[in-house]
């Protein structure tokens, strides 16, 4: 009779686990126009950014994102110092939006877009998709602000010293963790390094041209990305953030880990997606405006439920082992 008890008690736990927080804490696919859900935080060039949580990007010749269905081609565009000439950068968060789950997966669909020709791009085509954890969604975040989440960053070009970037409050000051660091899942190489596109580990990024459609519109566009780099193809990104740590993973390929200890000034539980330059000058491209941007598509926010079932298996376990003796 106790077995049977067990094991209807460990369905019931399944089932539970399975059904109750496999549920979203918040999914988007912005099909509809969600820009008043959105709060948008400015860095020093408070008129020089560019958001559009509307946009139809089939009009910039991209290609459906992989976890989108026939037709849905819509999703986030944003950009930064277009034209002052402000090193600085812009991040969005959805309004109010309070994930307190103890492991918390985010995913989502990620394009990096610049002003061509490839690989060495047009003027000012270095820029950087940024995207994190743990803000309080009031906050810019970008290189150079102030930090108040753990978050990470890619160049859209791969044409900087560091092409891949980890951040938090503990980083040293507002820079990316360092080569050195031992976040960065490449190693702790720094000839070349670890965060550059031209360090081995990356090499399944990059090397593609841009899409037709977009050659078509702007015919700029022409030439190869640097083998590394991310942009003009979907990416899939997973942030997982657990008690122990953050995560962030490209298309299977675990980037970097964080430990939580190093959100040392986390000032909530939200979300952010951002753009970024990487110095004071702005493109004179007269396209940079169509061509220089971070998208992002199907947003999802789920409390993880593999790492929950676990822990409910092993303290049932510990349960039934108990009742045993």
């Amino acid at each position: 009779m106790r077995y049977i008890f067990a094991a209807g008690s460990f369905a019931m736990v399944l089932a539970f686990a399975g059904t109750s927080y496999a549920a979203p804490n918040y999914t988007n696919d912005f099909e509809v126009d969600d820009s008043a859900n959105w709060t948008v935080n400015k860095g020093p060039a408070t008129t020089d950014e560019a958001h559009n949580f509307f946009f139809d990007y089939s009009t910039a010749g991209i290609p459906l994102a992989p976890n989108s269905t026939a037709g849905g081609t819509h999703g986030i565009k944003l950009q930064a110092n277009q034209s002052s000439g402000i090193f600085g950068g812009m991040s969005v968060s959805p309004t109010g939006l309070n994930f307190t789950d103890p492991i918390t997966k985010v995913t989502f669909d990620w394009w990096a877009n610049f002003n061509g020709p490839a690989p060495a791009g047009g003027s000012g085509s270095t820029q950087v998709s940024t995207f994190g954890v743990g803000t309080s969604g009031i906050t810019p975040q970008w290189p150079g602000g102030v930090q108040d989440s753990t978050w990470f960053a890619a160049t859209v070009d791969g044409n900087s010293a560091s092409d891949w970037r980890a951040y938090s409050p503990a980083a040293a000051g507002v820079t990316s963790y360092t080569a050195l660091s031992g976040v960065y899942a490449a190693g702790t190489d720094t000839n070349p390094d670890a965060r550059n596109s031209s360090h081995l580990y990356y090499s399944g990024f990059g090397g593609v041209s841009a899409p037709a459609a977009q050659l078509a519109l702007y015919p700029q566009q022409t030439g190869v990305t640097l083998v590394g780099s991310a942009a003009y193809e979907w990416h899939q990104v997973v942030i997982l953030k657990t008690a122990s740590s953050v995560t962030w993973t490209v298309d299977g390929t675990l980037i970097a880990t964080i430990p939580e200890a190093d959100d040392t000034v986390s000032t909530g539980n939200n979300i952010f997606f951002g753009h970024s330059d990487t110095n004071t000058t702005s493109s004179t491209d007269v396209n940079d405006v169509n061509l220089l941007f971070t998208l992002i598509d199907n947003v999802r926010v789920v409390p993880e439920p593999s790492s929950l079932v676990l822990c409910l298996v092993i303290a049932f376990g510990a349960c039934v082992a108990g009742r045993r003796r």
